[in-house]
C-alpha cells in the first residue's frame, strides 16, 4: 500500500476522500447533528482506538459486571408508526442487553460478488480493522467476541457514545465497530437506528427506519431516495471544521431479527443496486451475566 503521509494516509483511502469530497456535500454538523459521529486517525482503527477516544474526549469506558444494550431502552425507538411493544419482548431485551448473548453467523457472498468482497478486504478491511464483513463460514467457524463499550462523562456520568465491538475469534480480524444510537431525521416522524463505523479523517453512517411484523419480528432498513433519509452515508471531516457527506443510494441494508423463543436468529442482506450481493445469518443465544 502507498502511504501519502500523516495527513493524507494511504493512497487508497486519500482517493475515496476525494470522491467524497468532489461528489458529497458541504454540512454544518451544528445544525444536522444526525450526521455527527467518531472518526478514525489515518491508520485506522488500531488496537488503542477506543482507549484514545475516551482520552481525546474527556471520557471513560464502561463495559464490566453487567449486561449492556446497543439500544439502552427500546422505547426510545417509538414513533407515529412504530410502536415497540408490538416487537417481541426477547428481542426488545437482545437490544436493551446486547452483550448478555452469544453470537455465530454464517456468511455467503452471492455470485459475482465474490472477488469484490476478497478486494475490498485486502485493500481496506484488513488493514483498517474494520467492516471486515466474513468472505465465507470458515471464518466465522470459531464464533465471535461480543462487547458493547460505553463512553460515560467522567464530570456528569452521562453516556456519550455506545460501541458494539466484534471479533472473530479465528482470526482475531475486528469484524464490526460500531457505535450505535437513536436519531431522528429532518421531516421524519420515527426515530431510526443510527451505527457509525469510524474511518480515516471521517466515518461511514448508517440510518436505519423500522419496522414491526404481524409475527412480533423487527426490521431495521436503510433505504431511502436522497440525503436527509434512511440509508448510507460517507463523511469526510478536514481540520478546519469543514466536512462533507455522501448519500450512497445503490447501497443497501436490511436486517431482519426474528425469535423461535428459545433463541434470536437475525438475516442481514446487503444490496447493490437493487442486486443482492451478501448474506449473513446470525444466531444470538442469551448467556448467564451479572446485572
Amino acid at each position: 500500500m502507498i502511504w501519502l503521509g500523516t495527513k493524507r494516509g494511504y493512497l487508497s483511502d486519500w482517493i475515496t476522500q476525494q470522491w467524497v469530497r468532489f461528489t458529497g456535500r458541504r454540512v454544518n454538523l451544528t445544525s444536522e447533528l444526525w450526521l455527527a459521529g467518531p472518526i478514525a486517525p489515518v491508520t485506522g482503527i488500531g488496537s488503542n482506538y477506543f482507549e484514545s477516544l475516551a482520552e481525546a474526549e474527556g471520557l471513560r469506558i464502561s463495559n464490566a459486571g453487567k449486561a449492556t444494550g446497543i439500544v439502552g431502552d427500546f422505547n426510545m425507538l417509538a414513533g407515529s408508526s412504530f410502536i415497540p411493544s408490538k416487537v417481541h419482548p426477547t428481542i426488545s431485551r437482545f437490544y436493551e442487553r446486547t452483550s448478555a448473548y452469544e453470537l455465530d453467523a454464517w456468511a455467503e457472498w452471492c455470485g459475482l460478488f465474490r472477488p469484490f468482497g476478497r478486494l475490498l478486504a485486502f485493500i481496506f478491511s484488513r488493514r483498517l480493522q474494520q467492516l471486515n464483513v466474513p468472505l465465507s463460514s470458515l471464518d466465522t467457524s470459531k464464533g465471535m467476541t461480543n462487547e458493547v463499550l460505553q463512553f460515560i462523562e467522567s464530570s456528569t456520568g452521562l453516556l456519550r457514545h455506545t460501541a458494539w465491538f466484534r471479533r472473530l475469534k479465528g482470526t482475531g480480524n475486528v469484524l464490526y465497530a460500531g457505535f450505535y444510537s437513536v436519531c431522528t431525521l429532518p421531516g421524519q416522524s420515527n426515530p431510526c437506528v443510527k451505527v457509525v463505523f469510524p474511518l480515516p479523517n471521517g466515518n461511514a453512517i448508517v440510518i436505519m427506519r423500522t419496522e414491526y411484523r404481524s409475527d412480533g419480528s423487527f426490521v431495521v432498513t436503510s433505504a431511502g431516495e436522497h440525503s436527509g433519509e434512511p440509508g448510507f452515508y460517507f463523511t469526510v471531516h478536514a481540520k478546519t471544521g469543514m466536512v462533507w457527506a455522501r448519500y450512497v443510494r445503490s447501497l443497501r441494508e436490511s436486517i431482519h431479527v426474528f425469535s423461535d423463543n428459545s433463541e434470536l436468529h437475525a438475516d442481514h442482506v446487503l444490496t447493490y443496486f437493487g442486486l443482492t450481493f451478501l448474506r449473513i445469518h446470525y444466531r444470538m443465544r442469551h448467556q448467564s451475566v451479572s446485572l
